[in-house]
Parts: C-alpha cells; sequence; structure tokens
C-alpha cells in the first residue's frame, strides 16, 4: 500500500463565531467602510445616494440608500455571503469591487447587525447579519425576515434601489450604545470630507455622458474636492503620459498647484488638507476614477518643502487590480515594477516646476529683478546671500559718507550679512511657508524710498517707463505696486 493510498481528506470549514470577529479587524474607519459600501452602489448605476444617520436615538443607526438597480433575491443572498466573487474574476470597467468582501467587511468592522434591503422591478428582498446570533449559534446564518417592518429607513426605499442598515454601533458608540454621540457626529462630518474626496470626479460629472453622482449626508448634499485645483488659472497642467502595461492602458498626469500668493487665504487652507501641502504632495491613484491613495511618492522620492506643489494623478482600469495589489479595503496599493521604472522617470522631472513656481518670488529677486536688494552665489554645493552694493539706494547713501564712515557703513552690512538666520529661515519655511514673510515698511519709510529710488534712476537716464519697469519688477515695490505707483505718478506730474 502506497503513501497515496493512506491519504485521507477532511473538510475543515472555518468556525463562523471565530472568523466574523476576525473579519471585523481589517482595518477600516468610518470614513473608508462608508466608502466601501457606495463603491457597491455606484457598481449598480446609482445617481442618487444617501447617507443617514440617526445619532440621537437609544439605538444609533446608520444607513446607505440608494438609486441604482437592486437585487433580486438570489442576488441578494449571494451578496451577503463573504466572498461572494473571485478576484480572479473579469468584471466590467465599471465596476468598484474586488474581493466580494467589501459589504460584509466594512458593516462589519463598524456594527453588529447588518441590514440589507433592496428592491429590483417592484420586489422587496431583506437580509440581515446579525454577529450575536452567529456567535450564539456558531453557524453561519442570514435572517430573511418576511417584510421590511422595523427596519429603519425602509420607508424611503423605491421601486429600485438599495438600502444598507447598520445598527448594533460597537464600535462607534459602544456595546451598551451610551457612548460619545458627539464623536459619531465628528466622524461623520469627517465621513462626509472623505466621500468628497474620494469620489470627487463621480460628484463633479464631468467625466460622465449621463450626468453627476449626488450624495448626501442627512439632506446636506456634499461638494467635489478636486486635489487637483483643476480650474484655476494658476494651476500648471502638465503634458499626459500614456503607458501601456500588458495592453492596458495607465494615464499619467503631472499637475503643479499655485503658489500661495496666487490663491485666496481660504482656498491655500482647503487644498492643503489637514496634513498640509507638505504631507499631500505626490501621487494620487484613481481606479475607475475612484481615489485609492494619494499624497505618496511609493518610496521614489522624499516629500520636500520645495516639491510640495506637485501632484500626479494616475488612472488605473480595475483589470490590473492584482498587478497593483490593491487591499481588500481599496486604500492601499503598490505599483508593479514596469510602472515604477515609469513613474520614477517622471518624478525627476516634476519637481521643477513646482519648485520653480515656489521660489519663483526668490529667483526675481536674485536673478531676473533689475533692482534686487539681495543677491544669490553659488559656488559648487554653498549658496550664499548677500546684500547687493550696487543697488541705487546703497551706492547713493555711500557717496555722501566720507570715507571713514564709508568703511564703518560695510562693516555694518557685512555684519547684518553675516548673522542671516539661515537655521530659523529654514526651520519656520519647512513648517509653514506660507506664514513666513517680510517685515513691512510703515507708510512713510515706503513712499521716502520710492521717492528716492525713482529720482536716482531719473537722474542716471533712464526714461520714465523704464523705471517704471524695473521697480515695478522689484521689492520693496512689487508687493505694494499699487501704493508705489501712486507715489510715482505724484512725481512724474
Amino acid at each position: 500500500m502506497t503513501a497515496t493510498d493512506m491519504t485521507r481528506e477532511e473538510e475543515v470549514p472555518p468556525r463562523a463565531s471565530v472568523l466574523v470577529e476576525s473579519l471585523r479587524d481589517i482595518g477600516y474607519s468610518l470614513q473608508t467602510a462608508v466608502a466601501d459600501v457606495i463603491d457597491n452602489s455606484l457598481t449598480a448605476g446609482a445617481r442618487k445616494i444617501e447617507l443617514l444617520a440617526e445619532t440621537h436615538a437609544e439605538a444609533p443607526s446608520i444607513g446607505i440608500l440608494d438609486d441604482g438597480a437592486g437585487m433580486t433575491r438570489s442576488e441578494l443572498l449571494e451578496a451577503m455571503r463573504p466572498g461572494s466573487r473571485s478576484p480572479l474574476e473579469d468584471r466590467s470597467e465599471t465596476d468598484l469591487g474586488r474581493f466580494g468582501l467589501g459589504l460584509k467587511t466594512a458593516s462589519f468592522s463598524q456594527c453588529r447587525r447588518l441590514t440589507v434591503l433592496t428592491c429590483r422591478n417592484g420586489v422587496v428582498s431583506a437580509a440581515i447579519w446579525d454577529l450575536d446570533t452567529v456567535a450564539a449559534r456558531d453557524k453561519w446564518i442570514v435572517e430573511l425576515p418576511a417584510t421590511p417592518d422595523g427596519i429603519p429607513w425602509s420607508d424611503r426605499l423605491n421601486a429600485e434601489g438599495t438600502l444598507v442598515v447598520w445598527e448594533k454601533l460597537d464600535r462607534l458608540v459602544g456595546p451598551d450604545g451610551h457612548g460619545d454621540r458627539w464623536d459619531l457626529v465628528r466622524q461623520l462630518d469627517e465621513t462626509a470630507r472623505h466621500l468628497e474626496f474620494v469620489f470627487h470626479r463621480f460628484l463633479s460629472g464631468r467625466e460622465d455622458r449621463e450626468g453627476r453622482v449626488v450624495i448626501s449626508l442627512n439632506g446636506r448634499e456634499i461638494e467635489p474636492f478636486d486635489p487637483f485645483h483643476s480650474h484655476h488659472p494658476a494651476t500648471q497642467h502638465h503634458p499626459e503620459e500614456t503607458f501601456l502595461l500588458d495592453g492596458r492602458e495607465i494615464r499619467i498626469r503631472p499637475v503643479t498647484l499655485p503658489h500661495h500668493d496666487k490663491v485666496s487665504r481660504e482656498d491655500w487652507k482647503r487644498y492643503a488638507g489637514q496634513e498640509g501641502y507638505v504631507k499631500n504632495q505626490g501621487f494620487y491613484l484613481y481606479r475607475n476614477r475612484r481615489l485609492i491613495v494619494h499624497g505618496t511618492w511609493f518610496r521614489l522620492a522624499r516629500q520636500a518643502e520645495l516639491t510640495k506643489l506637485s501632484r500626479v494623478l494616475i488612472d488605473m482600469p480595475n483589470s490590473l487590480d492584482a498587478e497593483w495589489k490593491i487591499d481588500v479595503k481599496k486604500a492601499w496599493a503598490q505599483p508593479p515594477a514596469p510602472v515604477r521604472k515609469r513613474l520614477r522617470r517622471i518624478v525627476e522631472r516634476i519637481g521643477v516646476p513646482s519648485r520653480r513656481t515656489y521660489t519663483a518670488r526668490g529667483a526675481r529677486l536674485t536673478e531676473d529683478s533689475r533692482l534686487p536688494v539681495w543677491t544669490r552665489t553659488q559656488d559648487k554645493n554653498r549658496i550664499a546671500y548677500g546684500l547687493n552694493a550696487d543697488h541705487p539706494l546703497f551706492s547713493a547713501f555711500e557717496a555722501r559718507l566720507d570715507e571713514e564712515t564709508a568703511d564703518a557703513f560695510r562693516k555694518l552690512v557685512g555684519l547684518v550679512v553675516s548673522t542671516l538666520p539661515v537655521e530659523a529661515l529654514y526651520a519656520d519655511v519647512s513648517a509653514n511657508s506660507e506664514s513666513v514673510s517680510p517685515q513691512e515698511l510703515d507708510s512713510e519709510d515706503f513712499v521716502e524710498i520710492t521717492e528716492a529710488t525713482w529720482r536716482f534712476l531719473r537722474q542716471g537716464g533712464l526714461s520714465e517707463s523704464d523705471v517704471e519697469s524695473r521697480m515695478r519688477s522689484s521689492d520693496p515695490f512689487r508687493m505694494r505696486w499699487e501704493e508705489a505707483a501712486n507715489v510715482i505718478r505724484s512725481l512724474e506730474t
């Protein structure tokens, strides 16, 4: 008798009470869990999705209602099955699912009772997962209520659509339901902001012939948040690249956001995000227009202050899920090796526009300006800043001094330059660049400096238009040009 003849087989199914508790801890937050359920609504063709929340009742609950295609009873039962579809199956181009786990794992991560009420062609079907029942009986038991009576928001379901209800929110308000209700409200507000971000391309409707998707929270419609500030005139859109991986198209679109002096204070703060521009720079990966990951260079570059305005949109189809290693939560990905090579080349050049935009003001001061107060010199790897001794006001002032006083003046200027607080400036700019600004001259001093500069340049033989051109490109006049122009007009008159 051979070893093969002695081999026996025995099925070892997972214990329902144990596995179902493990499925709760994949790592969802309320935001990612709601987004995962909304993926199913969008796949079903929904155009209106309502996030419903009852936070003041004795037993809080959350609902997600859509006007999608709905399901038959058999389709509903299959949708309630953990692992209802293989990730290896071919899917339609608009399918936002992958593992057949999202509805269950996302829901279980937030609640102990999941109810799905659905309607197809006027026929209503309902199914319930209650984890307390599963734990007590240690079986994969789905309850099938005969009527929708008692299901929250069931009266709002139309002839086509699906309602997902979460009850027993032990992860959100505690097992007894008497936890911090204000924290639940806070998390719901954060969820709304998350949906504005993740589904902004659906909410805007600009890429869909059938129109935009409307998502609301308790009747309040949420607005799309485009992290690329695409329609601002100062946003720089760089050439799009197309990359084929196994015959499937990946599109890459680099963007440079506007410098902070080109946008309002409100927009600058909004587009920075909660973690700021430095943390939010990098690649933004979309799968079927749905945002998967953002604010990462995939370890191809460091997140630096001077590239903080760089953001790169990557569009991939769902047929490349396995190659990108999209996870169950659809919140993590890793580019395949051929794509990494292409992204590495893109990284090497996309930082240039951001650095140019971010340092444009400094470049004008030290290179393009014809009246620079400061100079910038570079010797190999060392960069030094100094005061421009040829500036007309410096030259005019020094010419009025005797030799001994002029020598003392030059030493004083040398002291100022040698003690430039480089480390402190770097720390401040890195932490919050838009809050760093030079100390302004008071109005009286500004007028005197404007007058003196204008007279000196005119005495040097320059025309009025040439003087105005030089002063307009130089600080302190550039930043206060309207005020300077008024002074110049009075002098010309």
